[in-house]
């Protein structure tokens, strides 16, 4: 009877064990869903604040074009006047006209020239951006593909899991099952450890030799006098314990 509510109470933990990976990976998978979203949503903005900005730069190189091409017209119809000048007064006037309207659109091809430098600039961060954003999309739709067959597969585990450890704590005195339950909420794991050459497995301390003549004999479960978990001794489960 003691033996086998040992191998029970070692089943009992080792089906706590996987419980609490399952309850882990089923509180952790919408997370990171939820964090690739943010990532993705992030980029967009990104995307969004880069096409604003080629959208004012296109505006601004229109307006300067357009400035460009209206002086060089005046320039061109004063060009066509100079001719017809009937004073020197009135000549040296109009070619400094003319001069000031060449040196502006002179500024103003250079400002146009940086304008479209940065437009390339933007493009190529653009597409940067819309390539990650691309990749992102994929692995987060592979993601939200993948994450409700986890979570039905982690949910039907759970449910056998939970069928195993009644039936394990069926096999384990309520007493017994009670003290488990207690240590469980209060340390962690492991619960019941093994006991070799008078050594705790849990708080590797050598427990009073009389306590471990008592453990050798199998005939009840003993607490460890330091960590208080429950312990057996190794040769009373020489064995690999599974679960199905």
């Amino acid at each position: 009877m003691y033996l086998k509510q040992i191998q029970q109470l070692v089943v009992l933990q080792k089906v706590d064990d996987e419980i609490i990976v399952l309850e882990e990976e089923l509180d952790q998978a919408p997370k990171e869903l939820s964090e690739l979203e943010s990532q993705v949503e992030g980029l967009r903005r990104k995307m969004e604040q880069i096409d604003e900005k080629i959208g004012l730069l296109n505006n601004q190189q229109r307006h300067i074009e357009e400035e460009i091409e209206t002086d060089a017209n005046r320039v061109r119809k004063s060009k066509n006047k100079l001719m017809m000048v009937g004073n020197t007064r009135e000549y040296h006037a109009m070619m400094r006209e003319m001069d000031n309207l060449e040196k502006m659109n002179r500024l103003r091809e250079e400002e146009r020239v940086a304008l479209i430098e940065e437009l390339g600039v933007q493009g190529e961060a653009k597409s940067e951006l819309q390539s990650s954003l691309e990749e992102m999309l994929a692995t987060l739709e592979s993601k939200q593909t993948g994450l409700q067959e986890r979570i039905d597969n982690a949910q039907k585990r759970l449910a056998s899991l939970g069928a195993q450890r009644k039936a394990a704590g069926k096999a384990v005195p309520k007493p017994i099952l009670g003290r488990y339950e207690f240590i469980r909420a209060r340390l962690s794991n492991p619960v019941i450890v093994p006991v070799n050459d008078g050594v705790c497995g849990g708080c590797n301390i050598q427990i009073p030799p009389q306590a471990y003549n008592e453990l050798q004999k199998g005939k009840q479960i003993l607490s460890c006098p330091n960590c208080q978990r429950l312990i057996y001794w190794s040769e009373h489960a020489p064995g690999e314990i599974k679960i199905s």
